[in-house]
């Protein structure tokens, strides 16, 4: 045993020596690079993920650098650089700490610390994502669309056979949420589906010997993975009631009995943030703790809860908001993949004895002349006030006059949280003044201000863009003039904006948006049909009345402002016909416009260059205006 550890320090050694040269300079502080849409969409690096080890003491990364693209491994104790390990995906460590399983190249792999070759476990065209080692680190069980539906598989780690199903139609090929939840005695994956109802996420439990599926769930509708209490006995995730609003970020905590099928919500006076279902909770080593995301206006932190529920705390106060975190499987320390306004996202990690977050890495581009945004406030049309971040340019002078650009988020029921958004800094950069709301309806303010948008979407919040534009013409720096856009719900309310106060924008760039929501329901994504339906109360034949509140199209005749619409032609979650209509009716009313689609792109743009064309244009488009 003594000759075997030695063997295995020394193999550890060379790895670490021969990839410490290869990686040397990986995340060497490099020249600021200058913001332009080319390197904005091409240039922009970091962390995108990362998993603790099960003994805390290395850290897996999904990254990018100039240099490479791929799976990182650094050591959490020791101050050299995380070292390029392998390319790759989605990392998730087997519970003896010392390999991983991953994708690349639609294929699953696995690879040991210490080692360079990794050893296949899945060679076919097929998909494969979202890969979880059983705890017994027998199998690898991942989700496939394979089927014809997003359906659980497994195959053995060591790749002695071909992946076996296990779950019958799950869910719907388009929906690519969440990971397998193995419990902790290996027999059994917990994962959501639509099997008991289209329009409603249950959990259900299969058995992985004899295939057996059952639903846990009853009550709820699933916002994050769930995740199995360390003795096996509960199932914990986030998720909403059934019969209320499908609240995205503001979610509840759940806790399900899987022997007897019921489940409850935790009694906490917070909430909990699944955040565009990145999230999920993570259980204490004894099972007596609870530890989850919390947004409260902006920014995201980290909170503990009793598992019996209570008064929860926040364990952090880091700032600017995290999209992956991670936990040990005791949950005594933390990693997050984090931004603020001017860091793009790289890793900090946190003990759960709490203080202040150590920086893991440096692999976020560094930006010329980014500059912190001023938080303000500004009434809006029915005396609330509405939250905003206000972009100055360089050498801003308050008794020069400047035009100004209004921009709304996207996802409705989010945020625009506090985070690195270069197009806000680059267009502050080219001399406007730019203004980031988080019009009502959005989360971080609680669940009434997130309830203000309930069966009236595109009608307040439009509003509350609107009288952005009036604060903006208060002020003495304002020249008059005034422009908004926004991608995907910022397009909704972009183009309902200018539709319901026709005098507010001399400019206006709605991007992959939905304009008429009746007719969007009958063929978005499943994900993009269940927004719709919560959102308006019911299905178009049920709720026409509330259907007609959110409909642009039937208000173009009101349109003043010049305005360039552009979509993605793959586009399922705002389908592409929503161009498509509205081309067609600003062309029977003679308005003042231009468009343009983008084939084969689908709601999130691959190619790099389109997204470079798109905001090139947005530019010219509000220099031609403004």
């Amino acid at each position: 045993m003594k000759k075997e550890k030695r063997y295995m320090a020394l193999c550890l050694s060379c790895f670490l020596s021969v990839f410490f040269l290869i990686s040397l300079g990986l995340e060497a502080q490099r020249e600021p690079l200058t913001l332009t849409w080319e390197n904005i969409f091409t240039q922009n690096y970091g962390a995108s993920r990362a998993a603790l080890s099960p003994n805390g003491k290395w850290v897996a990364i999904t990254a990018s650098t100039p240099e490479q693209r791929g799976i990182f491994l650094k050591e959490v104790e020791s101050g050299a650089q995380a070292q390029f390990w392998i390319s790759g995906s989605s990392p998730s460590w087997f519970a003896d700490g010392r390999r991983i399983v991953y994708s690349n190249k639609g294929d699953l792999w696995t690879i040991g610390i210490g080692e360079i070759t990794p050893k296949r476990l899945t060679s076919d065209t097929l998909d494969e994502r979202a890969p979880k080692p059983s705890p017994d680190g027998k199998y690898v069980a991942f989700y496939s669309g394979r089927s014809g539906f997003q359906d659980i598989w497994m195959v053995p780690s060591d790749g002695s056979a071909e992946a076996k199903q296990l779950t019958i139609e799950a869910m719907a090929l388009d929906d690519f949420r969440f990971y397998p939840s193995w419990s902790p005695d290996s027999r059994k994956i917990a994962y959501y589906s639509f099997k008991g109802d289209y329009w409603e996420d249950d959990i259900w439990v299969v058995d992985v010997a004899t295939g057996e599926e059952r639903q846990v769930s009853k009550n709820l509708m699933a916002m994050s993975t769930p995740i199995w209490s360390p003795d096996g006995s509960q199932i914990a995730l986030f998720a909403n009631a059934k019969d209320e609003y499908w609240y995205e970020d503001l979610s509840y905590i759940y806790l399900i009995d899987p022997k007897a099928g019921t489940d409850k919500k935790l009694k906490m006076q917070v909430h909990a943030t699944d955040l565009l279902f990145n999230h999920t909770v993570s259980w204490s080593g004894d099972g007596s703790e609870l530890f989850f995301p919390y947004q409260e206006r902006s920014e995201v932190e980290l909170w503990r809860v009793s598992s019996q529920g209570g008064v929860a705390t926040r364990v952090t106060n880091m700032g600017g908001t995290f999209f992956n975190y991670h936990a040990t499987p005791s949950a005594d320390a933390f990693v997050f993949v984090r931004s603020t306004s001017t860091r793009g996202n790289d890793v900090d990690y946190i003990k759960v004895e709490g203080g202040l977050p150590r920086r893991l890495t440096n692999f976020s581009t560094e930006w010329q002349g980014l500059l912190e945004p001023e938080e303000i406030s500004y009434r809006s049309w029915d005396g609330l006030y509405i939250q905003g971040f206000v972009y100055y340019p360089h050498n801003f002078d308050a008794g020069n006059k400047y035009p100004a650009l209004v921009h709304v988020h996207g996802g409705g029921t989010n945020t625009y949280y506090k985070r690195l958004s270069l197009n806000e800094q680059y267009m502050a950069q080219k001399g406007y003044v730019v203004i980031a709301v988080n019009y009502r309806g959005g989360s971080g303010f609680d669940r009434p201000f997130q309830d203000l948008s309930i069966n009236d979407w595109g009608n307040g919040q439009a509003k509350d863009a609107a009288f952005a534009s009036n604060f903006i013409r208060s002020q003495p720096w304002s020249n008059g003039k005034v422009g908004i856009y926004g991608y995907s719900y910022g397009g909704i309310t972009s183009m309902a904006a200018i539709t319901r106060v026709p005098d507010a924008f001399d400019a206006a760039v709605p991007m992959a948006g939905i304009y008429d929501f009746g007719d969007a329901y009958t063929n978005a994504d499943r994900i993009g049909k269940i927004f719709t339906k919560t959102g308006h109360g019911g299905s178009p034949d049920e709720r026409p009345e509330i259907y007609k509140v959110s409909n642009a199209l039937s208000r173009v005749e009101k349109v003043k402002t010049p305005l360039l619409i552009m979509h993605g032609e793959a586009d399922v979650r705002a389908p592409f016909r929503q161009y498509e209509l509205a081309v067609k009716i600003l062309k029977e009313k003679e308005k003042t416009f231009e468009s343009k689609s983008y084939p084969n792109e689908p709601h999130g743009f691959r190619n790099p260059q389109n997204r470079v064309d798109m905001y090139n244009r947005l530019e010219a488009w509000f220099k031609k205006w403004l």
